[in-house]
């Protein structure tokens, strides 16, 4: 392992100190453990190995202890290797995440959630099983009776329900300002999009408030990195 050009990394890209030797720590347990149990070093591991090391290690801190792992990966350039492991981190976060309702969306008529609960759609996951595609959506709006503008509105609420953290006011404010999609966040600088959001707020009077810096950056950075299942 390259700590002393892999710490350089992570402060390039804004790591504070105690982070940075945590996610060292992680590397250097998976260093550990191939060097253990396979006399290989981190640069030679395979995805075999990684889900072998993951298999070994409690569901609830696997999301924690690869997130350095894949890191390092980048740094060295072994992007493929990297990508396997941020799968399997959003994987165990989205074991933890909470089930989103689509009743919990703001500002949805109560009339709309009932007739999509009738044909078996209630959470946000439902929604964009049932609508990620134009002909799906089409068919929806045919079966329940909804028109297409609310079923296109379900789905990208939905869609952004995707992002950590964003739920049923963070959902409502980003579709209402504009930002409707996921992929709408990686065209945005953070200090711009919160400034737009400011500016929204206040002229829109939206009873809510912008979000700060740090988790626009957060979840612009996650929008990056968010498959697209839905196609619009």
């Amino acid at each position: 392992m390259d700590e002393e050009g892999f710490r350089k990394f992570l402060k390039r890209a804004g790591k504070k100190q105690h982070v940075i030797n945590k996610l060292i720590n992680h590397v250097q347990a998976f260093e550990q453990h191939l060097a253990s149990r396979m006399r290989i070093k981190v640069e030679a591991a395979k995805k075999q190995d990684i889900m072998a090391y993951i298999d070994m290690m409690i569901k609830s801190t696997a999301k924690k202890e690869v997130r350095g792992i894949a890191l390092y990966y980048r740094f060295i350039g072994m992007n493929s290797m990297g990508k396997v492991l941020n799968e399997i981190r959003e994987r165990e976060i989205a074991k933890t995440r909470k089930v989103l309702k689509l009743q919990e969306f703001r500002d949805v008529q109560p009339e709309i959630i009932a007739k999509l609960k009738d044909i078996g759609i209630v959470t946000a996951e439902h929604m964009i099983v049932a609508g990620k595609t134009p002909s799906r959506r089409k068919q929806l709006a045919k079966q329940t009776g909804i028109s297409p503008e609310h079923i296109l509105e379900m789905v990208k609420l939905s869609d952004l329900s995707r992002l950590q953290g964003v739920k049923s006011i963070r959902a409502r404010l980003y579709c209402d300002a504009g930002l409707e999609t996921p992929h709408k966040f990686t065209e945005w600088e953070p200090e711009d999009l919160r400034q737009m959001l400011i500016e929204f707020v206040k002229y829109s009077s939206f009873d809510g408030i912008a979000p700060l810096l740090k988790e626009l950056r957060s979840t612009i950075s996650m929008a990056k990195k968010l498959p697209e299942v839905v196609k619009y």
